[in-house]
Parts: structure tokens; C-alpha cells; sequence
């Protein structure tokens, strides 16, 4: 029998995951797009870094850093009361933090993108630099916008080793369907395990199509 927790939890983790993503990264890759920091490089191998970075790695230094046994983990606990290891908050933290350079990078490329002419127009008409960001840029770079957003969605809802170390294996808190296809496995149900996979691959198959769909025009032409 198919346990739904699993697949409800994965969905809302990914949308409250991408939600925070997008409210991070737009001015993260609006500064990376067009700052001449002498410390850009190094902000940019930080926001990629999970990219290439084992997920236990990084996961297992959350777990450490998040454990009330150290500092940041102890200050957190009695200040604010907060726990993030084996939460969701916990996990909504690394997810945000692994998924970080799927939301960035599509973002920050499009602003990269766009013509100088269209910021320095939107000056000249006397708009200030939060006006032509949300006014002027932004709206020229939905299809990046739409890129990153599915991007971060799609790969929240896949992640495992980060998730597995930092939230464990708690049911209706931190189990996702990721940990319960391999917990499925590991008890030789191949079935149920097959159930959550396919479900996932549909998931991330259709969010997929959709925006190649979209960026590449084919849902206009097709209504026309």
C-alpha cells in the first residue's frame, strides 16, 4: 500500500524551497550580473559550489553546524528556540542552500543578457534602480525567471543525500519521497517503490516539457 505523506510532504517542501529561492536569488543575481566586486568570484564559486559538492558533504556539515552541541546550533536553540535538524525547517534550509545555483544562475545569465540600453533608458526617464528592476528588467527576463524556478522545483523534489542527513528518516516530518523509495528498496518492495518513481519522473517530466513549451513558443503557435 502506497503511503501519500511521502509525496505530499516532497511538493509542499519544493514549493516553500522555491518560493524562498526566488525571493533570494533575483537580487543575488541581479548584484552577481552587474557588481565589479573584487569578491564576485568568490561569491559566485560559494553559489555554485553545490553543483559539484557530494550532497553528503554538504549535508553533513549542516547536520554539524545545525546540532545544539555547537555554537550556531546551541544559539539558535536557546535564543530563538529554533531546531532545524530533523525538522522540515531543516529541511526547507538545506534545500534552499543545495538548490541555490539552479534558481541564480538562469537569472543571473538573463540579466547578463540584456542590453545596457533598457537600464540606462529606465535612468534617463528619472526610475530608480528598484523601479527598473521590478518594472523594466525583470519582466525581460521571464523565460530565465521561468527557468530558474522550475529548475529549483524540480530539483528540490529529487534530492536525497542532503535531506537524508540533515532531516533523517521521520514520517510525516522528514521522510520525502526520495528517502521512501529507498526506504522501499532497502525492504525489497519493489512495487511501492516503483509507484514513487514514476510518480516523480511524471512530476519532473511534465514541469519540464512545460517550459520548453513555453520558452521556446510552441504553446502560442499552437493557439493561434
Amino acid at each position: 500500500m502506497m503511503d501519500w505523506e511521502p509525496m505530499i510532504l516532497t511538493l509542499k517542501l519544493a514549493l516553500v524551497t522555491t518560493a524562498l529561492l526566488l525571493i533570494i536569488s533575483i537580487p543575488l543575481a541581479y548584484w552577481l550580473a552587474y557588481t565589479k566586486s573584487r569578491i564576485k568570484p568568490v561569491t559566485e564559486t560559494l553559489v555554485s559550489m553545490p553543483l559539484i559538492l557530494p550532497p553528503t558533504v554538504l549535508g553533513f556539515y549542516l547536520l554539524v553546524a545545525f546540532s545544539p552541541a555547537n555554537a550556531f546550533g546551541n544559539f539558535l536553540a536557546n535564543w530563538f528556540g529554533i531546531k532545524l535538524i530533523f525538522s522540515f525547517g531543516g529541511l526547507v534550509v538545506a534545500s534552499v542552500i543545495y538548490s541555490l545555483p539552479f534558481m541564480v544562475h538562469p537569472i543571473q545569465s538573463g540579466f547578463a543578457n540584456l542590453s545596457p540600453a533598457i537600464t540606462e533608458a529606465s535612468y534617463v526617464l528619472g526610475k530608480s534602480r528598484t523601479t527598473t528592476l521590478f518594472k523594466v528588467l525583470l519582466p525581460n527576463i521571464k523565460p530565465s525567471l521561468l527557468t530558474g524556478i522550475v529548475l529549483a522545483f524540480a530539483h528540490t523534489i529529487g534530492e536525497f543525500g542532503v535531506v537524508l542527513m540533515i532531516g533523517g528518516n521521520i514520517p510525516g516530518r522528514t521522510k520525502v519521497a526520495s528517502i521512501a523509495i529507498y526506504d522501499e528498496v532497502e525492504s525489497l518492495n519493489y512495487g511501492t517503490a516503483n509507484r514513487y518513481s514514476l510518480i516523480l519522473f511524471a512530476i519532473t517530466f511534465i514541469i519540464l516539457l512545460t517550459v520548453f513549451l513555453i520558452n521556446g513558443g510552441y504553446l502560442k503557435r499552437f493557439w493561434k
